[in-house]
């Protein structure tokens, strides 16, 4: 009953806030070189994306432009995350983790959305301030191999030999069963490879057991560590191990021409806080639709995320099939299915960012932005999720146009550059954080009023 009430004196007092505010490991030398000689491979068959140039302007407008930019993203809006309330649930667990200072705790955040998301750029320069104050936890859940072209996560390496499939993503693949983050690589060869280099005391390796499954060898720094058999009745399979902590290097070999299939790794410390990105390039919000609900469950279950980030609306806002009504029944659907897979994570819906298109040689705004911007808003709110308006906080409709001048966004118009992305990972940041010092002060006068002021009601809250 104490928590119940707590939480709910928490919740209304922040709403009413808030409606206003080193050397890489040795490897084993077989791996290595065969390693080195398919790498080659990989990067010869690579084709250069090469982003537009951004326009010509005179210093006088990039320095205006610049401080345009600097100007809207410098204030602290007291209104900056919306339903801000939704959040306690995640703002009590990180209070929970800086109070436990080295003590084994760990909190966990995942972050779907398309290629702002998979760039890693922002949500890097998140997952790098939370850490700073509330403990490095390792990188968490990545994706196994290197599924698309393009996919990074600052945090770790990883690799693959040439002979894996992608499955999952926008159209590969028809069984659904892509894992947390939507896509999987596949083999029927042997002697093909992956490797991951990343730091932590824990590693587990997500793969499905199947009828027929073939069987892999884990190294760790070129030292075998296990023999893997998927075979088995269908369903998410796990190989695990603590290890000391430091930089390592897992490795995975097939041994056997039957199917392999991998979703992700795991590596995290038994302590702090991870912030996982499963950004897919040119995904939309729906693409999740296609997942196998099942599995998708039981590693949700598995991670046990604390906050649940959505970063979508971009690709939405180019097709002309989306209406008002067919956008909010599939939002709604998607934020629906993810609360009843993890009822206890909090939700943040982030807008997607300001976007322009061309049109006679004069580049204006993206008329369906406005409709996908604002049916996220209502939709967050109506299931008690947070939202933070993106567009808005660059300086809303035709920001980008400024943002591309300054060099903070690419000549596209949609993407942001490094440095535009780092602004934003560090915005919302000080938004959230904005947020969770007015959480701790309304939780320190709760419990200051009687509603628990004691140890025994604290530790049961």
């Amino acid at each position: 009953m104490l928590r119940g009430l707590t939480v709910a004196a928490l919740a209304l007092g922040l709403a009413g806030w808030g409606a206003g505010a080193t050397k890489k490991p040795a490897v084993k030398k077989s791996v290595a070189a065969a390693a080195k000689k398919t790498k080659k491979k990989t990067v010869a068959s690579k084709r250069r994306v090469v982003a537009p140039r951004a326009p010509m302007v005179s210093a006088k407008v990039k320095e205006a432009s610049k401080e345009y930019v600097a100007d809207a993203m410098d204030a602290i809006a007291a209104a900056a995350v919306e339903n801000s309330a939704a959040l306690v649930p995640f703002f009590e667990q990180l209070w929970q983790l800086e109070q436990a200072g080295g003590a084994a705790k760990s909190l966990h955040v995942l972050q779907y959305g398309d290629s702002h998301t998979a760039s890693d750029d922002w949500a890097n320069q998140l997952r790098t301030m939370f850490q700073l104050r509330f403990g490095n936890g390792g990188a968490g859940y990545s994706l196994a191999g290197r599924p698309f072209q393009g996919y990074r996560r600052h945090d770790v390496k990883t690799w693959q030999s040439t002979r894996w499939e992608t499955e999952g993503l926008l159209t590969k693949g028809t069984d659904g069963l892509y894992g947390l983050g939507g896509t999987s690589i596949t083999t029927e060869r042997v002697g093909e490879m992956i490797y991951l280099d990343a730091d932590g005391d824990k590693a587990e390796l997500y793969y499905l057991k199947q009828p027929g499954g073939g069987s892999f060898r884990v190294f760790v720094d070129g030292a075998e560590a296990a023999t893997v058999d998927t075979n088995g009745p269908l369903g998410p399979g796990y190989w695990n191990m603590s290890v000391p902590e430091g930089l390592k290097r897992f490795t995975v070999e097939t041994v056997t021409s039957a199917p392999v299939k991998l979703f992700g790794w795991v590596t995290e410390r038994n302590r702090g806080l991870t912030w996982e990105t499963l950004g897919i390039n040119g995904a939309q919000a729906n693409v999740s639709l296609r997942w196998e609900e099942g599995q998708l469950r039981e590693h949700l279950e598995k991670r046990n995320p604390g906050l649940i980030v959505f970063a979508y609306g971009t690709n939405e806002a180019g097709q002309r099939d989306w209406t008002a009504e067919s956008y909010r029944a599939m939002f709604r659907e998607v934020l629906q299915r993810y609360r009843a897979m993890a009822p206890g994570a909090s939700f943040l819906i982030v807008g997607p960012p300001d976007r322009a298109q061309r049109v006679n040689r004069v580049w204006g705004a993206l008329p369906k932005l406005d409709m996908i911007c604002e049916v996220q808003r209502e939709v967050a709110l109506e299931v008690g999720a947070a939202f933070w308006d993106l567009r808005e906080r660059m300086g809303g409709n035709g920001a980008m146009k400024r943002w591309v001048y300054a060099g903070f966004a690419q000549g596209d118009f949609v993407h942001l550059t490094g440095p535009g992305y780092r602004l934003v990972g560090e915005t919302l940041y000080k938004d959230l954080i904005a947020h969770y010092e007015e959480f701790r002060k309304i939780r320190q006068k709760v419990f200051s009023e009687g509603n628990g002021n004691n140890d025994e009601a604290k530790e049961n809250y």
